[in-house]
């Protein structure tokens, strides 16, 4: 087993703490792991994605040219990654914020509107623990039990009083995936 994804937004959207979530887990799960940040020239507001890599065996490059699946957060992230995407591979896209359908008809495409699924949930700030959720349903990279393992070594400090809330959109994220594909 082989995951590679692409997860692009803008600065602040928590692009990155996706990608450290999914890299501890496949950590915690003893598998090889790569994460590859990469940040536009401002820090908030400015593009943001990285490039994890998920392996059962050693990994030889952390660059991710042909993903499984990308996780959009925005219009220009979907732009610039869509083209990359392997065929028959999956594109989760923050609906809230990508006015315009995926143009290729050689993927899965999951288009949720994470930000009322996010006001359900009680915050707008977990709309990428949502995204994270059905990536993780699609793809099974790492169990969802290890993701949330993982937020009690991410999330410290004060960020710890989020983990209860990250649970309910990783859930909630996993309940959307498994409708999309005819599980339930």
């Amino acid at each position: 087993m082989r995951k590679g994804v692409v997860i692009a937004g803008f600065g602040g959207q928590g692009v990155m703490l996706v990608g450290e979530l999914l890299a501890e887990a496949g950590m915690e799960e003893n598998k090889y792991v790569t994460f590859l940040p990469s940040y536009g020239p401002e820090q908030r507001g400015g593009t943001a994605n990285c490039h994890v890599v998920i392996s059962d065996t050693t990994i030889a490059s952390p660059i991710v040219s042909k993903p499984d699946a990308i996780i959009v957060f925005n219009l220009p992230s979907l732009d610039k990654f869509e083209p990359t995407v392997k065929e028959n591979g999956v594109i989760i896209i923050n609906k809230s914020l990508v006015p315009r359908e995926v143009r290729r008809n050689d993927v899965r495409v999951l288009q949720i509107d994470v930000q009322s699924v996010a006001e359900e949930i009680g915050s707008p700030k977990v709309m990428n623990m949502i995204l994270l959720g059905a990536y993780t349903e699609i793809e099974k990279p790492v169990s969802l039990t290890t993701l949330k393992k993982a937020m009690s070594v991410i999330l410290t400090g004060r960020k710890a009083s989020l983990i209860e809330l990250n649970e309910k959109a990783l859930d909630r994220g996993a309940e959307i995936a498994k409708e999309f594909m005819g599980v339930i």
